[in-house]
């Protein structure tokens, strides 16, 4: 029989409660404001947006400085279970549970589908390509891939970086937009003109 640990029951209403609050917040950059006026993070600075909905285990072992921008589908890992595998093969109770911090300083950007491991900073500057695997810190620059591994510096990345006028008709792209961005993605891939 497995060791239970009843500190979960409770985490779980904590997490649901505030999981549920934040669901109903619509507004991306009012979920961040709610996470910090509710004290759910170790720290929240200004000015920062979040895509998440679900609080992540352990978020008091979480920290954003300011301007930190984090998109759909990140997941947060403060901590492991490996330790409730060997105590149910051992039948015991003298491991314990792997937790750790994770520090995310200002102006930063992480994709979508990326995965934070604990004991991890991402330094000041710094953007994660979506899906990355983060395992260890970052500095400055932009990062991806599994694990994530540096790409360029940030000035590199920003003179690279095309603007695209977005137009907007009746809530949908206009024409004009949509245009302009298939003939952005045509040259980028090389396609033949026809």
């Amino acid at each position: 029989m497995g060791v239970f640990d009843e500190r979960l029951y409770i985490m779980d209403w904590y997490r649901l409660k505030h999981s549920v609050a934040m669901t109903l917040i619509y507004d991306t950059q009012k979920r961040a404001d709610y996470i910090k006026s509710h004290n759910l993070f170790y720290h929240m600075g200004n000015n920062c947006m979040v895509m998440f909905r679900k609080l992540p285990l352990y978020s008091k072992l979480i920290s954003f400085q300011d301007n930190v921008w984090i998109a759909s589908n990140v997941t947060f890992i403060t901590h492991d279970v490996i330790h409730r595998m060997l105590n149910n093969k051992f039948n015991t109770k003298r491991f314990t549970e792997n937790i750790g911090c994770i520090d995310i300083r200002e102006n930063v950007f992480i994709g979508a589908n990326t995965i934070i491991l604990p004991n991890v900073k991402i330094g000041p500057n710094t953007i994660v390509g979506a899906g990355s695997l983060v395992n260890k810190d970052l500095s400055e620059g932009v990062y991806a891939g599994i694990p994530c591994r540096y790409i360029c510096g940030l000035e590199e990345f920003i003179s690279k970086k095309r603007k695209i006028v977005i137009e907007f008709e009746k809530n949908r792209l206009s024409e004009k937009t949509i245009e302009e961005c298939w003939e952005r993605f045509k040259n980028m891939k090389n396609y033949e003109k026809k």
